[in-house]
């Protein structure tokens, strides 16, 4: 009994390929694809759509185009592609080429690609009651506005719109499969994170006819996956941000203050230019783009302060005296607070000082020429030095004060501009965080 059945069973399926070619030479005797299957022209042909997204290839910001990988699933019934199963030994349905029969012209309205040419040519599973199902891969690349306000933490919405191209609402008419694409078998990609696939249907009136065109239009909600910017953008920027501070708390006797100023700007200008030529040139300000700008003008502010302060510390002879303010301010009272020594003392203790020597009034000046014995060219000299080490005490000291005023001032503003990059941070991250919560969840 199973020898028989293994016998029979080739010439099951060589009766079955016998006809299935003579139903195919019954259905295209007298077929035409290129007239719409209707019985009655004055009924729309109902017209089934399902989208697959299948992978995103690509999303090129600068030029604002998604490239999507989609199987397009449509189904129709043609009325003039129908037999009885029975006359053909209980053959059902049959895979024939796509270009035997009559195909709807949907395509993607917002296509950005030269190419116009539509899904593959593959074949369509024809049923005994004229339901033709065309499953067809195409790999399409679309219009897409981008909003990179919040790069790195953006999310984006593409649009795919499709629709019949010559057919109006009355011939042809679209109907969704599902409320949504099909997401089962997406591959995920690197840098994005698909959330969805809503789908809408519309009716619009053009301008130039008086008919409905209706399309259907499927959203790819899109977010962005931050790490990658994060390491490689976000905290370089920081890292180096924190450098500008400690230029105040360099030394302004080392020459290298405002050098590192510089150069800390320059770093920054180069990983601005590493933003902006991966942007689309727009008039809104990705949000990392606004924390570099905000940076680079805090470093020059830094680098600027810096040059005037070097300026106080530098004070030669010519100098006027520190102003009473600026003593009972700086000197008395913001020295303490952050922690401002005088020169050549540790943050520990004063060192121990080495004796002074006092230069009191001159005895032989006042009473020389009545001493006897006391050359009057002798005493002159010695009040000629006196004076000078008087002077150089007097402008030493005035020099000391204005040190320890550019020191006091380096330390304030040290504080305040690491004040300023914590909080530049921290604004970052809540802006991320807000974002984060608010993105929808399919």
């Amino acid at each position: 009994m199973t020898d028989d059945l293994v016998f029979l069973s080739p010439v099951v399926h060589s009766a079955q390929g016998h006809y299935a070619q003579k139903l195919l030479n019954d259905l295209m005797e007298n077929y035409s694809s290129a007239l719409r299957p209707v019985e009655d022209t004055d009924r729309a042909l109902n017209v089934t759509l399902q989208i697959t997204l299948s992978q995103i290839k690509d999303m090129d910001e600068r030029n604002q185009v998604l490239i999507a990988y989609l199987w397009i699933r449509q189904t129709w019934y043609d009325a003039y592609l129908r037999w009885n199963k029975e006359d053909y030994d209980g053959l059902d349905v049959i895979h024939i080429p796509s270009s035997l029969v009559w195909r709807p012209d949907l395509v993607l309205y917002n296509k950005a690609d030269d190419d116009f040419s539509g899904p593959m040519d593959t074949n369509v599973r024809l049923r005994y009651n004229g339901e033709i199902t065309w499953d067809a891969p195409a790999i399409t690349k679309s219009s897409c506005v981008v909003d990179v306000s919040y790069f790195p933490f953006d999310s984006q919405e593409c649009n795919l719109t499709f629709g019949s191209w010559t057919y109006n609402g009355h011939q042809v008419d679209i109907i969704m499969g599902r409320d949504s694409g099909d997401l089962s078998d997406f591959v995920e990609n690197v840098e994005w994170e698909c959330h969805g696939m809503p789908a809408t249907k519309n009716v619009i009136m053009y301008g130039c006819c008086s008919d409905p065109y209706p399309d259907i239009t499927y959203t790819v909600l899109l977010q962005r996956r931050s790490s990658f910017y994060i390491f490689n953008l976000l905290l370089p920027c920081f890292l180096i941000s924190f450098l500008a501070p400690l230029g105040f708390y360099l030394p302004a006797d080392s020459g290298e203050k405002v050098s590192l100023g510089v150069t800390v700007l320059l770093a920054l200008t180069v990983f601005q230019l590493m933003v902006a030529e991966s942007m689309p040139p727009s008039e809104s300000v990705p949000l990392i783009g606004k924390y570099y700008i905000a940076t680079m003008t805090m470093v020059t502010a830094s680098t600027s302060l810096t040059i005037f302060i070097m300026n106080i510390h530098f004070c030669g002879a010519e100098a006027k005296p520190v102003p009473h303010w600026a003593k009972v301010l700086i000197i008395d009272y913001m020295s303490k607070i952050f922690f401002v020594y005088e020169v050549g003392e540790n943050c520990a203790s004063p060192l121990p000082q080495g004796p002074t020597v006092t230069f009191g009034p001159c005895v032989l000046c006042s009473h020389g020429s009545g001493i006897p014995g006391v050359d009057t060219k002798l005493v002159r000299n010695v009040e000629y030095i006196a004076n000078c080490f008087r002077e150089q005490r007097a402008t030493c000291a005035k020099g000391a004060e204005w040190k320890k005023i550019a020191k006091v001032m380096d330390r304030f503003f040290m504080w305040i501009f690491f004040i300023m990059v914590f909080l530049m941070s921290i604004l970052i991250i809540v802006n991320e965080q807000a974002l984060f919560v608010a993105q929808p969840r399919q």
